[in-house]
């Protein structure tokens, strides 16, 4: 629903008008996910952006070992997106089903029960956060330095770790209700105040990386605030009249509900934290190289997350619009939009990956005042990787939407599994101990998308997700595993 002229919308729409011009998709569903899939993909941009200006504005400030420190605490608040994720994954499924056949008060039971689901699963995770951050961060580094500035960083986005999980089950429920607009605006909005709050903190009163790690917390709970009155009054300045209400005095805890989120979350839980897990080996494997590759890869991770946006937009919005197809039982549909969506997405990652190509020197140069750092040739290097392995990364995200929207979400996490500990973190393993050097890390990023997009569309073509997903429409019994 594109209330103003944006760019960022009139770029994917010719994208795809040209895809159906030569008939590769039906303009009507190129429509439709466009206005699904760009206000998340903005939402994406600035969360990643807001992710790189935090790591230049901490490297700016205190150094490259800063880079490096918030780079080692990453992968622990990538724990609380992992769960709350994961758990928005069977929101969303539930949501946009529940949506598509209008059984308003099954839909307003799943948002209760994903946000009671998530409180409790971060609660435990904030705590061990605070309590152990040095003793986290040494996992991966030996560098007193590095683990100190990561431990700083690390105990106070404790604090945040509840409301970033609630941020995302906000999101999906109005992606899963067709409205895409407000989560942009509020999502979009935290990521905007982060940047500000940070480099006000950081610059204006000096407090480095524990001033990023502030301003993080504080954009959370806004964003949390606001996705709370939208959903309770059904209204929010600037996206008017909104597509659901919540009544916050129902029954939190249902059990056939908190089953079903569990039983379509868990796997996509597994699925995110594959990667997050991840992280400690694969860190602690460029630890090897030395501290200007640890730097040069964190900086390549950002350009990456930025780069990766579009499968924000195009996962969610093939959930959304499969969900509602298959709510309302139309399995031919549900599969056509998903089809549509695959090429689409595939189209706008190689549309992105030239764009980074060509600017990225001049991107990795933004990250290092020091034009003679040695972590600069091998970040851009990193970055050409980078924009090779993301076009399989369009056919990973937008495969695994129509496998999330029907329930079917244990073949996206073996395939992140497979990807990541079969293939990229050995083929990393052998840069670091062989003569392959380098180029085994470029050969990791390829591993990490090539292996996951060709499992999620092979599962995908097997159509066996439509018959799964009738056993999580509204009124249809869950069958026993």
């Amino acid at each position: 629903m594109a209330r103003f002229p944006n760019p960022v919308r009139l770029l994917i729409l010719s994208i795809g008008l040209a895809l159906a011009r030569v008939g590769l998709v039906d303009p009507k569903h190129v429509r439709r996910t466009t206005d699904l899939a760009w206000p998340r993909i903005v939402t994406g941009l600035a969360r990643m952006s807001k992710n790189a200006v935090d790591v230049a504005m901490v490297g700016i400030a205190v150094g490259p070992v800063a880079i490096a420190g918030v780079g080692f605490a990453a992968p622990y608040w990538g724990v609380a997106f992992s769960l709350g994720g994961g758990l928005a994954g069977g929101t969303i499924a539930l949501v946009s089903q529940r949506y598509g056949a209008e059984a308003f008060d099954e839909l307003g039971r799943a948002v209760r029960s994903s946000v009671a689901l998530v409180v409790a699963v971060t609660i435990p995770v904030s705590v061990a956060f605070w309590a152990l951050p040095a003793e986290l961060i040494s996992v991966m580094t030996d560098d007193a330095r590095a683990i100190e500035l990561g431990a700083t960083y690390l105990r106070i986005l404790a604090l945040g770790v509840p409301f970033a999980g609630l941020n995302l089950i906000g999101s999906r429920v109005y992606i899963g209700a067709d409205d895409a607009w407000t989560p942009m605006l509020v999502r979009a909005g935290g990521a905007l105040s982060n940047i500000v709050l940070s480099a006000a903190f950081i610059f204006g009163l000096g407090l480095g990386v524990a001033g990023a790690a502030w301003g993080t917390v504080l954009a959370n709970v806004l964003v949390t605030a606001a996705f709370a009155v939208g959903l309770v009054a059904g209204r929010l300045p600037g996206a008017g009249a909104l597509p659901v209400t919540v009544d916050p005095l129902g029954s939190y805890v249902h059990l056939d509900t908190m089953r079903d989120l569990v039983r379509i979350g868990l796997p996509v839980v597994g699925r995110n934290t594959v990667w997050t897990v991840a992280k400690f080996p694969m860190l602690a494997i460029v630890g090897l190289f030395g501290p200007s590759v640890v730097a040069a890869y964190v900086i390549a991770r950002r350009i990456w997350g930025l780069m990766n946006t579009p499968g924000w937009g195009f996962g969610l919005a093939s959930s959304s619009l499969v969900g509602q197809a298959l709510g309302d039982g139309d399995e031919p549909g549900a599969e056509s939009y998903a089809r549509d969506v695959v090429a689409f997405s595939v189209a706008t990652y190689a549309v992105a990956a030239v764009v980074v190509a060509v600017f990225a020197e001049p991107i990795v140069h933004s990250f290092v005042d020091d034009p003679t750092d040695p972590s600069v040739p091998v970040a851009i290097a990193l970055v050409y990787a980078a924009c090779l392995a993301v076009v399989p990364q369009g056919v990973k995200s937008a495969a695994a939407g129509p496998l999330d929207a029907s329930g079917d979400t244990r073949w996206p996490f073996y395939s992140q599994v497979l990807g990541m500990f079969g293939f990229a973190i050995p083929v990393a393993y052998l840069g670091a101990t062989t003569p392959l050097g380098l180029v085994g890390l470029y050969l990791s990023f390829m591993a990490e998308t090539v292996v996951p997009a060709a499992v999620n569309y092979y599962r995908f073509s097997t159509g066996k997700w439509k018959a799964i997903s009738r056993e999580f429409r509204p009124e249809t019994p869950v069958a026993d595993d």
